[in-house]
C-alpha cells in the first residue's frame, strides 16, 4: 500500500507511519514524564522542524547543479527532495542537546522515542510483508489499441513506470523531466501509464502539449493503480532489472529528485546483477 485515501486527499503511507510514530512517541512521553510537568510535545516538534529543513538543505546542496537553473524550486518540498540520513542526525541532535539542557526531559524523551520507533518498525515491516514487489500482471493497451505487458516491455532492463492522467496538474508538470529522462536514460525503459482516460484524450494531451514520448499506454479501468495500492497521482515505480521494486514516489517529480531516484536505481540494478 503506497497511499491511503482520507476522503479526496491521498496521503504517502510512509508519512502517515511517522505521523503515528510521532502521535505514540507524544503519549508515551506525555505519560512518563507528566508527574514533572516534562511533556516532550515540543521537543518533537522542534525535531521534526529540524530533520526536514537540513535533510532539504542536504538534499539540494547535493543536487544544486540540477537546481541551479531554476532556484525557486528548491524551495518546493512537494518533490520529495531530502536526505534522510541528514534529517536523523538533525532530530538526534535535538533531542540530545534538549535533554542535556532539561536533565527532566530525558527519561520521558527516551521512552518516547523508543516505543515511536517501535510502532514504526512495526507497521513498516508489515507494510513490507504485504507489498507486492514484482512487475504487476495487469492488461494494458497501446495508444492503437493493442494490447501490451510490462514484463515484456521490459526486456531486461530497469523499468520506471510513471501513472497518469491529463487532469493532473503535477502529472503535466511533470511529464518534459520524465520525457528528457526517457531519451537521456537510454539504458532504463520509461513507460507512462494513463490511468482512467481513453485513447483519444491521452493523444490529444501529449499532442498538445508537444510530448515526443514512447512507451504510452492506456490502464481506463485504474487496475494497476489498485495493483499498486496508490489511490493518487502521479505514482512513480521503479523496477529493477530482475523486475522487482526498489523504491516509489507519490506526487511530482523534479529533475533533481528523479535523477537522485534513478542514481539509487542504477546502484540497486548493479547490487542485483552481481548477486
Amino acid at each position: 500500500m503506497l497511499s491511503v485515501n482520507l476522503g479526496p486527499f491521498a496521503l504517502s503511507s510512509s508519512v502517515l507511519l511517522l505521523l503515528v510514530a510521532g502521535l505514540v512517541a507524544a503519549g508515551v512521553g506525555h505519560l512518563v514524564g507528566r508527574g514533572q510537568q516534562a511533556g516532550i510535545g515540543n521537543t518533537l516538534t522542534d525535531m521534526l522542524i529540524a530533520a526536514v529543513l537540513v535533510a532539504r538543505i542536504a538534499f539540494v546542496a547535493i543536487w544544486f547543479d540540477t537546481y541551479r537553473s531554476t532556484p525557486w524550486s528548491m524551495l518546493d518540498i512537494r518533490d520529495g527532495g531530502f536526505t534522510p540520513w541528514a534529517g536523523i542526525g538533525a532530530a538526534l541532535l535535538v533531542a540530545i542537546w534538549r535533554g542535556w539542557r532539561r536533565p527532566a526531559l530525558r527519561k520521558p524523551l527516551i521512552l518516547g522515542l523508543a516505543a515511536g520507533a517501535l510502532v514504526w518498525g512495526a507497521m513498516f515491516g508489515a507494510l513490507r510483508m504485504t507489498e507486492k514487489s514484482a512487475l504487476p500482471k495487469v492488461a494494458l493497451t497501446t495508444l492503437a489499441g493493442e494490447p501490451a505487458d510490462l514484463a515484456a516491455l521490459a526486456a531486461g532492463k530497469p523499468m520506471v513506470v510513471n501513472l497518469w492522467a491529463s487532469w493532473c496538474p503535477p502529472c503535466r508538470r511533470e511529464m518534459p523531466v520524465l520525457a528528457a529522462a526517457q531519451k537521456r536514460e537510454t539504458g532504463m525503459r520509461f513507460v507512462f501509464v494513463n490511468q482512467g482516460e481513453d485513447g483519444a484524450t491521452a493523444r490529444r494531451y501529449l499532442s498538445t502539449g508537444q510530448l515526443d514520448l514512447a512507451n504510452v499506454l492506456l490502464d481506463p479501468d485504474t487496475r494497476l493503480g489498485r495493483e499498486v495500492g496508490s489511490g493518487a497521482l502521479p505514482t512513480t515505480l521503479f523496477y529493477d532489472a530482475n523486475g522487482r521494486l526498489v523504491d516509489t514516489h507519490l506526487g511530482e517529480l523534479s529533475a533533481a529528485s528523479l535523477a537522485s531516484k534513478l542514481n539509487q536505481l542504477r546502484a540497486r540494478t548493479n547490487l542485483s546483477s552481481k548477486e
